[in-house]
């Protein structure tokens, strides 16, 4: 897809992070504005400093791992601007913990946000999408924890391997029905984002996470120290998508470096054998 003005973009998770970077970029192409997020305040005041005019904007709290959210936001967005051109699930969450000290509920909280919402949307959005005209395309934010195994991050790892593998499935699928609808999944590594601080969003119905052991706090450091350190910025990687959307390229992997690991990995699983630690 290669025309962005006068078309309209539906971004989750965008009231800060990579979703505030994709909202500000779409802004600066002349979109149409759907924006997402479970910090309703916050995303208030990200949408002010937008420069799009009051008619192309609209906002909505959303909590993504609801489906009834996702379905209310789909009719929203169909409703008010007649069809959706650019579709960024973009919200996600993290914690920090040992595999066998994470809690159920810390598993529901992180898949649901992090895996059911881009179910959800691809449930909710795509059947409307393929029945609309002209040319649209579907990003999905994943991780470089979908393609490698970080330690004391199980559920985050989980949950991004689930995004990419669903959006290859549904790349592989439209491109089979010869639809107009492209696919791209974004796999950052360390980005300057608040990713490291999903607690402060955590629904009420999840409870709160348990104090982390030791040797969780001692990774959960590590993991801060990496992201605030990170040198790409979340702009970045909205010109990435942006540019990736443009050449209709699925894979968005914009620390080229990573790939060594990725490379790493696939050899393990070639030449059987065990996992290489990170």
């Amino acid at each position: 897809m290669r025309e962005f003005k006068d078309r309209t973009a539906v971004i989750t998770g965008a009231a800060s992070g990579i979703g505030l970077a994709l909202a500000q970029r779409a802004a600066r192409e002349g979109m149409r504005l759907v924006l997402a997020d479970i910090d309703e305040a916050k995303l208030a005041e990200a949408a002010k400093a937008l420069p799009v005019a009051a008619e192309a904007l609209w906002t909505r709290r959303v909590d993504v791992s609801r489906e009834e959210d996702i379905a209310a936001l789909a009719d929203e967005a169909f409703g008010r601007f007649g069809g959706v051109h650019l579709l960024c699930n973009n919200a996600g969450v993290g914690l920090t913990r040992l595999a066998w000290e994470l809690t159920t509920a810390d598993w529901e909280w992180i898949l649901g946000v992090n895996l059911w919402s881009v179910v959800h949307a691809v449930r909710h959005f795509v059947p409307r999408m393929l029945a609309q005209d002209g040319e649209s395309h579907i990003v999905n934010t994943a991780s470089v924890a979908g393609l490698l195994s970080t330690p004391a991050m199980a559920a985050y790892n989980v949950s991004k391997h689930g995004v990419v593998t669903l959006s290859e499935t549904l790349y592989t699928e439209l491109v089979a029905q010869k639809a107009n609808i492209g696919v791209s999944v974004l796999c950052p590594a360390w980005v300057p984002t608040a990713i490291h601080t999903s607690e402060r969003n955590r629904p009420q119905r999840f409870g709160e996470a348990a104090l982390p052991s030791a040797a969780s706090a001692a990774y959960q450091e590590r993991m801060g120290q990496a992201v605030k350190s990170g040198r790409l910025t979340a702009d970045d990687m909205a010109s990435a998508v942006f540019d990736a959307v443009a050449a209709n390229r699925f894979y968005v992997i914009p620390h080229s470096r990573i790939k060594q690991a990725v490379r790493l990995r696939m050899e393990d699983i070639l030449e059987d054998r065990n996992p290489t630690p990170l």
